[in-house]
């Protein structure tokens, strides 16, 4: 299996350490604490008061950059959820090649497995905050350097394939049991010429996350959605994107209360939105598996149940 979060270079704890220290002495003494190692970036938490990313790929290197471009703009808007602040930009030397970036501390945890109840209770910031994102003028976020989608996220000729094999590899591994529910709605899809022409044809492009799911979302201690982190995948692009993660983390009742504050949407974005959730928990699944990351795979099966329910 091709590993698309394998790491390109890594930044040990030493090497965070020397880094920091020596480009921004003003946070001497440093202690760093390793606290996650995503697709993209290695992150270290900084004298408990903030957050540095370390790219591990050189694809997530213009990525961090436009991100730090715009996230002052974002944090300014007083969004209902926490999003990043950048305040600390390092840059490139011997020891470590590419810039990186330090960003203030958002207090929270990323959500496990939750009740029904706890999940109904994100459904209204979630809402808000997507529909001010969504709104936010697409020709400002393109003088910032947000790009498009160049990684067609949503070109089902392409990500089809990728969720069947996905989820046979999650069958042959024990992740999960049967895929006859998959199976219908990717039906129900056709080739996917249908629905990618009416969801080409009907929406607005529009500055969304572009990432969106339980590993880049942040939970205060009664299980609240409470912040929105790592806009690496940030771009200008379809609602869609973003409105996949309303099918993996809040039931159907939730799903409800989201579009009667955020606004309605057509079929075929919501197909699109659904596919792309199916896509990310798998792909998250296996990742998930891979890390021996327990918490993660169970996460991720609720997100996949969330993803097939009322279908």
């Amino acid at each position: 299996m091709v590993k698309p979060w394998a790491a390109e270079q890594i930044v040990t704890n030493d090497v965070a350490l020397e880094l920091i220290s020596t480009q921004f002495p003003e946070l001497v003494p440093v202690t760093v604490k390793l606290i996650g190692e995503g697709f993209d970036n290695t992150v270290y938490q900084v004298n408990e008061q903030y957050v540095f990313r370390f790219p591990r790929r050189s694809i997530a290197v213009d990525l961090l950059l436009v991100e730090c471009a715009l996230l002052p703009h974002l944090y300014s808007l007083g969004l209902p959820l926490a999003v990043s602040e950048p305040v600390f930009i390092g840059k490139p030397e011997e020891r470590y090649l590419w810039p990186f970036a330090g960003y203030r501390f958002i207090v929270g945890e990323s959500p496990g497995v939750i009740t029904v109840e706890q999940r109904m209770q994100s459904a209204l910031p979630l809402a808000q905050f997507l529909s001010m994102l969504h709104r936010f003028p697409v020709a400002k976020a393109k003088e910032l350097g947000v790009p498009n989608d160049l990684l067609g996220r949503l070109d089902l000729t392409k990500r089809l394939s990728q969720v069947d094999s996905n989820m046979n590899k999650a069958m042959e591994l024990g992740l999960w049991s049967d895929r006859r529910v998959l199976d219908v709605f990717l039906s129900s899809l056709g080739d996917g010429e249908n629905i990618k022409e009416s969801g080409n044809s009907s929406f607005t492009q529009c500055l969304v996350h572009g990432d969106l799911h339980i590993r880049n979302v942040l939970a205060d201690d009664n299980q609240l959605i409470s912040g929105v982190i790592d806009w690496g995948d940030v771009h200008i692009g379809h609602p869609a994107v973003d409105l996949s993660f309303v099918y993996s983390y809040l039931p159907w009742e939730g799903r409800r209360m989201f579009f009667s504050i955020y606004g309605e949407a057509d079929t075929a974005t919501l197909k699109l939105a659904r596919f792309r959730s199916i896509h990310i928990s798998l792909l998250l699944l296996l990742y998930g598996y891979d890390q021996q990351d327990d918490s993660l795979v169970a996460a991720t099966q609720d997100s996949l149940r969330l993803a097939f329910e009322d279908l």
